[in-house]
């Protein structure tokens, strides 16, 4: 397939959603490290170190490599030392180093998903990505500042049917744009927000988006931007309490978030024990694979798309014992499996039991259990 979209835009089209360019970080780092909040993140990232040092990293970073490598790689270390038991990422040989792809990952955490990966990527020698920043996430001028710094983009929710096209087109051209001439790596969920309920689905709009900045024939479009599926397994779902509340509140009216609710669920899904946490990056969807499409109507093509990424993605889902153990509660099974303890089994009960309602606790359930019935299912 050949390139179906030489756009060029022009100098500051994309300047009210991309991260910050290098001349824009010392500035950044300046105003981090005078935040009222600098403090605390200082002894989160480096408890080994005084203020004073921290700052003075700070003062020394001018580009959002180092800034990455020097800050945001320790911030993923501190976060694996103090809530991962054992932290893994597996399918990394085959990602190049001179080639730029769109990681389209299963949404769990807000945080981590994407932030994770970064330091897997850095311990194997590759490239950082790019990652999208949701704007209602930017509510504080700091995060704005660590999350531009962090190559963070920003992307719209919302708005009218007019509206909501043109913030998509305008992401789906910056991404292109990344990928195809920056030749700069992309990280997206598969889906707007986190999975709640343990299914891992791919939204056919995200596919869309994807192909509308590429021209008339949306395979070629996709093909361009070489999608790699990324399975994202916890052994404990980060905010899964507040994922069962959510849910159950959501059934009886229309949920609306309470001021603050989204820093509530970063700082819940960083500090949270998670367990065993996996990463598996699939193999990259080739072009031959994509072609098979072709033939079909562009909704049926994009619908297609999007099935070949829940393959991928629930096939290299690692079943934790938590989902097991869900599994066997739901389905009532009289004999504990070999692969958990009943020790284990207790742990889970006990804080499921946390939840006062027994509707939330099914919810609970299903959130763990959803996956093995996923796996069973898929095709």
């Amino acid at each position: 397939m050949t390139n179906t979209t030489n756009q060029t835009f022009p100098a500051g089209f994309f300047d009210d959603i991309r991260p910050y360019d290098d001349s824009e970080i010392p500035a950044a780092m300046k105003r981090i490290a005078q935040s009222e909040l600098f403090h605390q993140l200082a002894e989160f990232v480096f408890p080994e170190k005084t203020i004073e040092e921290v700052a003075s990293i700070l003062n020394e970073i001018k580009t959002t490599d180092e800034f990455q490598h020097r800050v945001m790689y320790h911030f993923n270390r501190s976060v694996i030392r103090r809530s991962i038991r054992h932290f893994t990422c597996k399918g990394l040989e085959h990602i190049s180093p001179d080639k730029a792809y769109m990681f389209v990952s299963n949404h769990r955490d807000i945080v981590l998903d994407a932030s994770l990966l970064q330091n897997a990527l850095t311990d194997h020698g590759l490239p950082t990505t790019e990652i999208t920043f949701g704007a209602n996430l930017m509510c504080h001028p700091l995060i704005i500042d660590i999350g531009k710094s962090n190559k963070m983009f920003r992307v719209e929710r919302g708005g009218t049917a007019r509206e909501f096209y043109r913030s998509s087109l305008h992401l789906s051209q910056y991404m292109r744009n990344s990928i195809t001439h920056k030749k700069a790596s992309v990280w997206i969920a598969q889906r707007n927000g986190r999975t709640k309920n343990g299914i891992d689905a791919t939204d056919q709009g995200l596919i869309n988006m994807f192909a509308i900045s590429g021209g008339r024939n949306k395979i070629h479009a996709i093909a361009e931007l070489n999608i790699v599926p990324v399975a994202v397994s916890y052994e404990w779902e980060p905010c899964d309490i507040l994922k069962a509340c959510e849910i159950y509140e959501t059934r009886r009216a229309k949920y609306v978030k309470r001021p603050g609710e989204d820093i509530e669920s970063i700082v819940t899904g960083i500090l949270q024990p998670k367990g065993n946490v996996h990463f598996q990056v699939c193999n990259p969807i080739e072009t031959d694979e994509l072609a098979e499409f072709e033939s079909l109507p562009p909704h049926d093509a994009i619908a297609a798309v999007a099935k070949l990424i829940d393959r991928r993605i629930i096939s290299n889902y690692k079943l934790t014992r938590n989902n097991r153990i869900a599994h066997d509660l739901m389905k009532n099974a009289s004999k504990p499996s070999a692969r958990y303890t009943l020790q284990e089994k207790a742990d889970f009960i006990k804080r499921m039991n946390r939840l006062s309602e027994s509707e939330q606790r099914e919810i609970f359930l299903g959130i763990y259990a959803n996956p093995v019935n996923s796996k069973r299912t898929i095709k």
